[in-house]
């Protein structure tokens, strides 16, 4: 399954224990700017990621490059995370090609308006759904596999 993923917390106990058997990836895309700088901070995630499961770390503009190059002619079994819809969407635009986007995490901060228990949004964030909404690409607001789809309205 190729799954995409926005959570600001990129890895973290959700991923590991549901996303990943939800999935069955065999492999956690962390297109993050700047954790795709940062040695230190790779080496850190990856201690949280199980060793059977491969971990690619990549700037964002360059996740649809490196997709296309690693699974040119099979289809991906791949876990995407970004950690934010901005950064979603600048892949996106740069080629990413996808159906559904799933909107685990995006913290409250001030200006922002909390849309349910895991999700608050800002104008750039609904600027940002609204472009997913006109390029037909599906919103899933779940934290957790199991749980409903938790907002469903227009941007």
């Amino acid at each position: 399954m190729f799954w995409v993923r926005v959570d600001n917390r990129l890895i973290h106990g959700q991923i590991i224990e549901t996303w990943l058997p939800y999935t069955k990836s065999r492999t956690i895309i962390v297109a993050n700017d700047e954790v795709c700088g940062d040695p230190l901070r790779q080496e850190i995630m990856g201690l949280a990621i199980p060793s059977h499961i491969d971990k690619i770390f990549v700037c964002v503009e360059d996740t649809h490059e490196y997709m296309s190059r690693a699974y040119a002619v099979e289809e991906p079994d791949v876990l995407v995370l970004f950690s934010s819809c901005v950064d979603a969407r600048r892949a996106h635009q740069k080629g990413l090609a996808f159906k559904s986007l799933n909107l685990g995490n995006m913290h409250y901060g001030p200006g922002k308006e909390q849309v349910c228990a895991h999700v608050a949004l800002d104008g750039h964030d609904r600027s940002c759904l609204q472009y997913f909404d006109d390029n037909d690409v599906d919103l899933d607001f779940r934290c957790v596999p199991n749980q409903p789809i938790q907002v469903s309205r227009s941007w």
